[in-house]
């Protein structure tokens, strides 16, 4: 394992721990998106499924529980501990328009087509996307609270570290994955403009940039198992 995907494991788990302690020291989830946390539940449950077939070290298999039961302990919050504080009439992106489009090209676009590797796929596309009904609720506020910041920024710091882990592989590994990669470059996209807002305003709470509004807005609107050990490895992330 590289220093690239070392730091990006652990910037993606500083992002789900900021979340959680956000959550439960407020004992609120105002500002944050239960349906974007639904689908990164649905993401981890369908990548880490190989948890049953194959063990490819402990630190590994420990992560992806930690990946899994931290979701679902996040939705647990949002939707029943502190489900007052839940603000439904904003976190209204249609997720259907993700779900159904990127299970249909998981189908069509594999590997391999076999149960695990569809699912596996289907995961990978949808993470590149799970991250859009929060920043249309962002977008439909015009504010994020601080915290909500800085679980953003490192959301997408462990995907920008991951491009730069994949760059590693391929030059010293040969090592390539294309799904993963494609699926990685669109949900690092999605994040260059928070990037930009986040970096310039210090990382406190701001206003969403215009671009951000318009272009969310216009998107969701309502109206309008292992081939080879080195590829085992991509059932933990990429």
């Amino acid at each position: 394992m590289n220093i690239f995907r070392l730091t990006g494991d652990l910037s993606h788990l500083a992002a789900i721990v900021i979340l959680l302690l956000k959550i439960w020291k407020t004992r609120s989830c105002a500002g944050i998106s239960g349906k974007s946390q639904l689908l990164f539940a649905l993401v981890f449950t369908t990548r880490y499924l190989d948890l049953f077939t194959s063990f490819i070290s402990l630190y590994n298999t420990s992560m992806k529980l930690i990946y899994i039961a931290c979701s679902y302990a996040t939705v647990y919050l949002i939707y029943m501990k502190f489900k007052a504080t839940y603000d439904g009439n904003h976190d209204t992106f249609r997720v259907e328009f993700l779900v159904v489009p990127v299970g249909g090209l998981s189908f069509l676009v594999n590997h391999d087509f076999s149960p695990l590797e569809i699912l596996w796929t289907f995961s990978i596309y949808l993470e590149s996307v799970a991250i859009l009904p929060q920043l249309f609720m962002i977008s439909k506020t015009g504010e994020a609270e601080t915290i909500t910041t800085h679980y953003l920024f490192f959301l997408g710091l462990y995907r920008a570290l991951y491009l730069v882990n994949w760059i590693w592989r391929f030059y010293f590994e040969g090592f390539f994955d294309l799904i993963a990669v494609v699926a990685g470059v669109v949900q690092t996209i999605l994040y260059c403009d928070f990037f930009y807002l986040y970096i310039t305003k210090g990382g406190c709470s701001a206003r969403v940039a215009p671009t951000v509004r318009s272009s969310l807005g216009q998107l969701s609107s309502p109206g309008t198992a292992s081939r080879s050990t080195a590829a085992s490895e991509k059932h933990f992330h990429y």
